[in-house]
């Protein structure tokens, strides 16, 4: 158990590593020290953790993550790289691959794709397929303001339904780009978009994310 997120793991503390503290990522306003540290903070520390997704916490959330980001940046990838103790619940084998292995691919791509000349990973297909799964099972949720009907699509024809409506927008690409895409990161994904020009057009600017 487990496998894809320790893997997903690695590649983002490497993606860090050759980066540097100061590179951009595709998450607005942050650095690769900021992203980092959220990394950190999401798994280490659950009395603060509750900020992503309560606003209200989220002023606490933001100290603690400053907290963190002010810390050497060898013992930030050091923490990235090793991940919770046991004790937490990240550290149970299941509980990280139910929740991390998109967190970790997404914010991989976070630091590769703010360089330029950047080209999308080989990922066997395992991983694919694990991805898929999570694609089609976050595609309801993530894209419920979706401001047209929207569909997933693999290159071998499966689909989920993103959202029902009409006009329909019909995204295509591979599950990787499809997780990407559902993330927020439309911009960056590598899909073809099909459908009438203005839904199109509403559906790369439209906010996705849970």
């Amino acid at each position: 158990m487990g496998t894809h997120a320790r893997a997903e793991r690695a590649h983002l503390a490497q993606a860090l590593t050759e980066a540097g503290p100061d590179a951009p990522t595709l998450c607005e306003g942050w650095t690769a020290r900021d992203l980092a540290a959220h990394v950190v903070v999401r798994e280490r520390r659950v009395d603060a953790a509750g900020g992503i997704m309560v606003k209200a916490l989220a002023p606490r959330l933001a100290r603690v993550q400053a907290e963190y980001a002010a810390r050497p940046w060898s013992e930030l990838l050091q923490m990235v790289a090793e991940g919770p103790s046991r004790r937490s619940l990240f550290g149970l084998a299941p509980v990280d691959e139910a929740a991390n292995v998109v967190e970790f691919f997404v914010h991989c791509e976070d630091v590769r794709r703010a360089k330029p000349g950047w080209e999308p990973r080989l990922l066997d297909a395992d991983l694919s397929e694990a991805l898929w799964k999570r694609a089609a099972g976050m595609a309801r949720l993530s894209g419920r303001r979706a401001p047209a009907g929207l569909v997933l699509r693999r290159p071998d024809g499966q689909t989920a339904v993103a959202h029902k409506g009409a006009p329909v927008v019909t995204v295509t690409g591979e599950p990787a780009e499809l997780v990407l895409f559902m993330s927020g990161r439309q911009h960056h994904a590598v899909v073809n978009m099909e459908g009438e020009e203005q839904a199109v057009d509403a559906i790369r600017g439209a906010k996705f994310g849970l």
